[in-house]
């Protein structure tokens, strides 16, 4: 039955995060309810697109993997919301048969739910953390419940664009370090906007006048390909 939403499946090097220069293929699902408003893909958010089963999936990744000279054997499953509960099913279903076929998986987590049976069947979990710039509403219950149960396997991601954001980050670090070491910033870069080079610099020393609590990592794939290419 076709019943993946799937807007893309390609091969990347990770641009963020602390996997950035890793060789990936990427499955990204459509369809995202979250509606952040500095989003760099918010041609994922609808929840229409062409239909797909399983073993199509399974093909176009293998097709993606595939080298002249070796193989890509790690996944990244990203969006769009790849945890919304119209995907979820379809996800852990194809997670588990990527681990069967030898493949590593990677989850991008919206930061706004924890949904126990991806992420314990997913080997890592890049979860955000929503800061005010993106105009979503951060619920503690859900971070702390993540930060409990999943922090061997994660990092936590933020994406700063002013002192506003690095200080609602700090405070939420301050709390939660104690028991979570993997927390990245990652500086802001809005689609159709030059390098942010001043911004960029600007939460550098931030960062470093605190003692550099963060591990700052930027978007590789922007500064290669510029803010609006797709599927790099």
């Amino acid at each position: 039955m076709k019943n993946y939403a799937i807007h893309s499946v390609y091969k990347a090097t990770e641009g963020e995060g602390i996997f950035i220069g890793t060789p990936q293929v990427f499955v990204r699902f459509q369809g995202c309810a979250v509606g952040c408003l500095n989003c760099d893909s918010m041609e994922t958010w609808e929840f229409i697109a062409p239909k797909y089963n399983l073993d199509d999936i399974l093909e176009m990744i293998e097709s993606q993997a595939s080298l002249d000279k070796g193989k890509i054997k790690r996944v990244s499953i990203t969006g769009g919301d790849p945890l919304h509960p119209k995907h979820e099913k379809h996800v852990l279903s194809l997670i588990i048969k990527l681990h069967e076929l030898g493949y590593t998986t990677n989850i991008e987590a919206a930061g706004t739910r924890v949904v126990t049976s991806i992420f314990d069947e997913v080997d890592y979990i890049s979860f955000d953390f929503k800061t005010p710039s993106t105009g979503v509403k951060f619920n503690e219950k859900v971070f702390q419940r993540f930060v409990e149960n999943y922090a061997d396997k994660s990092q936590i991601k933020a994406v700063i664009a002013d002192e506003i954001d690095f200080n609602t980050y700090l405070s939420l670090y301050d709390k939660y370090n104690s028991i979570y070491k993997n927390w990245v910033i990652t500086p802001c870069y809005e689609p159709k906007e030059e390098f942010p080079l001043e911004r960029f610099k600007n939460i550098i020393d931030l960062n470093q006048s605190y003692g550099g609590p963060f591990r700052v990592i930027g978007q590789q794939h922007k500064w290669l390909y510029g803010s609006d290419k797709r599927n790099v």
